[in-house]
């Protein structure tokens, strides 16, 4: 769950992967791991989809920034959920492939080796209008109020700063294929070795509110774990109304700050209004700058950066917690 948290949760760095796709730290990559542990880790939280891997068994390394390209599946997994409402199945393949100038003619980049991997869904499909915006920034075919449909051009953003690119190809009734590219590298990958990491249990109950549903989910049972009783709010406006019912209840409030609607600036302003010394931790994509400065000093009681992990959670819920 920690691992997904961290994909997952870092969605709201999506229009920084469009725009510059975020700081790297590059390494050489097998990208048959990233492929093969997110699929995995999804198909655990969504049961009804039913995973298929046929990953190549010597795949070249790619150079990449695996935070990066962890977020870019995450949303083209996320995608695929959405295509299937009532479950399905989702392919995920991976191969080495020469690319030569004709083919690679509208994507901008150079021939050479390529590491291709392809995720395929049998959802409800797109007709060919909705696939040519599909990367636009903010295009999305969720109703008003769900999410910020910059996840796709996130993809292909981060993509595009790794010099690889994206395709897809998808039919109405018979389902989707993206297919990512990444330039192939003549180095040994890396294998990253996990560390153990110790967490702060606690008790309380807190307001856990973003306007991604995953996020949601997935964060309610991290801070499960944690021990603390849960509520959620999908927006600033349900977070404010709860909070007004709720007040002497709850012990923290953990805030996205970019909603559509009330933002987490605006709704911090109005759970102060009902409570002064309401306990806000705000969470955000973005670093502790700018609009976010501005909410602390205002006396918001700590600040997270997505993506964040269970123990780096726990440990700001506790200085919340223990603050004044």
């Amino acid at each position: 769950i920690e691992e997904y948290v961290k994909s997952a949760s870092s969605l709201t760095q999506q229009l920084l992967g469009f725009a510059r796709g975020g700081k790297y730290e590059v390494k050489p990559v097998n990208l048959n791991e990233l492929l093969s542990s997110g699929a995995e880790m999804f198909g655990r939280m969504k049961k009804e989809i039913i995973i298929h891997k046929n990953l190549a068994k010597e795949l070249w390394a790619s150079e990449v920034d695996r935070g990066q390209i962890e977020r870019a599946l995450m949303n083209i997994f996320i995608n695929a959920w959405q295509a299937m409402p009532g479950g399905g199945d989702l392919y995920v393949e991976s191969e080495n492939i020469n690319l030569n100038v004709s083919s690679l003619k509208p994507y901008k980049v150079n021939p050479g080796r390529y590491v291709k991997l392809s995720i395929s869904d049998n959802g409800i499909g797109m007709d060919r209008a909705t696939q040519e915006k599909i990367f636009d920034p903010f295009f999305t075919t969720k109703e008003i109020g769900r999410g910020t449909g910059l996840g796709l051009a996130s993809v292909y953003g981060i993509l595009k700063n790794h010099g690889g690119f994206i395709d897809v190809y998808s039919e109405k009734g018979v389902g989707t294929i993206f297919k990512l590219y990444f330039p192939a590298s003549e180095k040994e990958a890396v294998t990253e070795i996990p560390v153990n990491k110790t967490v702060v249990k606690g008790s309380g109950r807190i307001l856990f509110v973003d306007d991604e549903d995953l996020i949601l989910e997935v964060g309610m049972r991290m801070l499960e774990k944690l021990g603390y009783t849960v509520d959620t709010a999908g927006n600033g406006k349900e977070a404010v109304k709860f909070y007004q019912e709720n007040r002497d209840d709850i012990d923290v409030i953990i805030l996205d700050m970019i909603m559509p609607g009330m933002n987490g600036s605006e709704a911090f302003e109005k759970l102060k209004e009902i409570k002064s010394d309401v306990k806000v931790l705000l969470s955000s994509g973005y670093s502790i700058n700018g609009q976010a400065a501005s909410i602390i000093e205002k006396g918001c009681k700590g600040f997270i950066q997505k993506p964040f992990d269970l123990k780096q959670l726990s440990q700001k819920i506790k200085e919340v917690l223990e603050s004044s």
